[in-house]
């Protein structure tokens, strides 16, 4: 088997191997190959795989496929999809003139606006990520109606609010200023990640506020403690607007381990943006054998 073209990108630390199926051929068997192409010491290293596919829907640009680390396939992911628009943009002819890119996901067509640097390449983007929900059979969760500051079995007595960004959420905050959030996240995320009330399992953020920004660790689910979590961002915004810890029309700073996303949502919470840097690490060839 021919060797497998690839680039390694990441969003804020959040790391990713991107493989292009449009004007390339993708491998039979290569998604099932994800957990020892993204493990750190004996593989390229990533948390995650993305497969660039051609598009879906009427007017989208592309498709974008998530393989986490662990082989699971989740619905969406915010700092991949900046990746994908970097690589469209960067690398293929075609999409070289275009300033806003629509890419289909499986939470929908989500569209990017690029920003260039000096050389004309994409050093960060702006994703529209669509319209939130706190529906419990959105994200799935068990019940019915919203669960906004609601307290769940095994989690010590803290409260947190549900959200869907295409993707399952679950977001607590902690005023607790001495608390340290990473150990937090190391010791209550795989618990919560894997709780009963959620059959596709749930993504979890730990937040503590400030002015007009949010200090985040996220527990991925399929990933573990990652550097940056796009649509964790996003949830922890829309979060922190239901619960009136942040007006939603102003923009708030996300602080992750990897670096600051910008999120905005819409008065009446229709949409979310999503701003945030992205770069290529480098590019090279899978041997499949």
């Amino acid at each position: 088997m021919a060797p497998l073209p690839f680039r390694k990108l990441h969003g804020l630390g959040n790391d990713f191997i991107v493989v292009d199926g449009i004007t390339g051929h993708i491998p039979s068997g290569l998604v099932l190959l994800a957990p020892s192409l993204c493990r750190r010491n004996t593989g390229v290293g990533a948390d995650g795989l993305l497969l660039m596919l051609p598009p879906q829907a009427a007017g989208s640009h592309a498709r974008m496929r998530v393989i986490n680390a662990d082989g699971s396939e989740p619905e969406m992911c915010g700092n991949g999809i900046r990746c994908v628009a970097k690589v469209l943009h960067d690398h293929l002819p075609d999409f070289a003139q275009v300033s806003a890119l629509t890419i289909d996901t499986g939470a929908g067509p989500l569209t990017c606006d690029l920003t260039l640097d000096p050389t004309g390449r994409v050093q960060s983007v702006r994703v529209d990520m669509g319209r939130p929900s706190l529906d419990r059979e959105s994200l799935p969760m068990q019940g019915t109606g919203t669960f906004i500051e609601g307290e769940l079995d095994g989690s010590d007595g803290r409260r947190w609010t549900a959200v869907s960004m295409g993707n399952p959420h679950i977001v607590t905050f902690v005023d607790d200023a001495g608390q340290d959030l990473r150990a937090l996240a190391e010791q209550l995320g795989p618990r919560m990640e894997r709780h009963p009330m959620f059959p596709a399992r749930t993504n979890v953020e730990f937040v503590r506020m400030g002015a007009g920004s949010a200090e985040v660790w996220v527990w991925e689910r399929g990933c573990g403690i990652t550097q940056a979590c796009g649509t964790g961002a996003c949830a922890v915004a829309v979060a922190c607007e239901v619960t009136h810890r942040h007006p939603g029309q102003r923009d708030l700073e996300v602080r992750l381990p990897g670096g600051t996303l910008r999120i905005e949502v819409a008065p009446d919470r229709q949409r979310v943006w999503m701003d945030g840097p992205v770069a290529e690490v480098f590019s090279g060839l899978l041997d499949l054998l």
